[in-house]
């Protein structure tokens, strides 16, 4: 077997455009790539009867950021995919929780440019170990944790 390398870090989304315009807007990521995936061996990889969706790809510095959204119903059948977003909004002592994280130069600058409707959990604080951390939310509520570089 050879040893594993990181590939991407996956988002699943429900409005792929805004959350391409939130990620590149805030974060200044860049796209690149656009494609879309259907066809019988995808749904079958991903266990989702008639499975196609959308994909872009940002660079975050040399991690990939994949965001995607699925056009099929869901496997319960219980219709298409909306922009509802999560049934609960994830909180990170949950086990299963996760987040992207992402650094910058300084957390506190990053903050102050915030635009007005970004949801944060807290004003930036600086832990115990010394780092400065800030979690936001997406507007599909996902969370990314933004520390200082």
């Amino acid at each position: 077997m050879s040893d594993p390398t990181a590939h991407h870090v996956g988002i699943t989304v429900a409005d792929l455009d805004r959350a391409v315009e939130f990620y590149t807007t805030t974060f200044d990521l860049d796209v690149v790539a656009e494609f879309s995936v259907g066809g019988d061996a995808f749904a079958e990889a991903v266990a989702v009867e008639g499975a196609a969706a959308e994909f872009a790809h940002l660079d975050a510095d040399g991690v990939r950021v994949e965001l995607v959204t699925y056009d099929a119903a869901d496997e319960a059948g219980d219709g298409p995919i909306d922009d509802a977003g999560p049934v609960d909004r994830p909180k990170l002592n949950r086990p299963g929780a996760t987040h992207l994280g992402l650094s910058v130069d300084d957390v506190e600058a990053f903050y102050a440019d915030l635009a007005d409707d970004v949801e944060t959990l807290s004003p930036p604080r600086t832990t115990e170990s010394g780092t400065t951390v800030l979690f936001v939310r997406d507007p599909e509520g996902n969370l990314i944790e933004v520390l200082d570089a």
